[in-house]
């Protein structure tokens, strides 16, 4: 037997060490949240777009020091989705022509992404890239059915859909720092199935993310009615996560996903914004990678 094989945890011993890990996400939940250090740039500029007087000039000059989210927001400016009215090459026009939630989104972007590009992450390489797939997915779905179906912020529906599954890769962070855990991925889907929600709503609501996209995140995964068409946040990210294929990663693990039957009867419902969908999606993967 090997020294690997003398140490390594399997059953009451995995099973103690996945709970440990919960119970460690809790405590802080409940004190002071640790982010990953490459979120400290979200937190800068939380604090200051919570200022109702902030002026375009002064989050410019927050954005001018990381330089990574300044690209990202000039490329977004020049993207598909935003260039109808011709190219940018500052960053004071491209904010002006973003707005300050798209300044939100695309911090968050880059900090999720880093989240992706983490060394520990490795083992769960396929299933870190699926989320964020879908995650980019379901922020183009709930931008276009914001704007197309409703008259709520569309840019705030962007946001809402990039971070509404932010629980689940704040749980793979997390297990990465358990070596037995990195060794058995699969493993843990179940776990991150039944508490990623309620942990995303926390960690929204620290981050200083309106209330409405925190609450939007909760319960996105469990099948439920929704009115014809859709009338809050939580609606459009609701199905935003459907159209953009959420359920798949959760098959078979017992939980109460919707069907395949409903997410094709929400696709049809829905055929014709999935072109539109399909052209934001692929703008967003080009300006934010990952």
């Amino acid at each position: 037997m090997t020294e690997r094989q003398e140490t390594d945890k399997i059953g009451d011993e995995l099973a103690a060490q996945r709970f440990g890990m919960l119970a460690d996400i809790a405590r802080e939940l409940a004190g002071e949240v640790l982010f990953p250090t490459f979120f400290d740039a979200v937190l800068r500029l939380r604090k200051e777009l919570q200022d109702p007087n902030v002026t375009m000039r002064r989050v410019a000059q927050m954005v001018r020091l990381e330089p990574l989210i300044a690209a990202k927001l000039v490329r977004l400016a020049n993207s598909v989705i935003y260039a109808a009215q011709g190219p940018v090459r500052d960053l004071p026009s491209a904010i002006q022509r973003l707005g300050l939630d798209a300044v939100r989104t695309t911090a968050m972007s880059v900090a999720m992404g880093e989240i992706l590009h983490a060394k520990e992450m490795a083992a769960f390489a396929s299933l870190a890239q699926s989320l964020w797939k879908h995650s980019v997915g379901c922020s183009a779905a709930a931008r276009v059915l914001a704007h197309k179906l409703t008259r709520i912020n569309a840019e705030e529906a962007m946001l809402a859909g990039l971070v509404h599954d932010l629980g689940a890769f704040y749980m793979l962070y997390r297990a990465a720092q358990y070596p037995e855990l990195r060794e058995r991925p699969d493993t843990l889907r179940y776990l991150i199935m039944q508490w990623h929600e309620a942990i995303g709503v926390t960690l929204l609501e620290t981050l200083g993310l309106p209330s409405e996209i925190a609450e939007a995140s909760a319960d996105h995964d469990h099948s439920r009615p929704v009115p014809e068409v859709p009338k809050t946040l939580a609606d459009i990210v609701y199905i935003g996560n459907l159209l953009a294929g959420g359920y798949h990663v959760w098959l078979n693990y017992g939980c109460d996903t919707p069907t395949e039957e409903e997410v094709r009867s929400f696709r049809e419902k829905y055929a014709n914004l999935l072109p539109e969908i399909e052209v934001v999606t692929n703008g967003m993967h080009a300006v934010l990678g990952n």
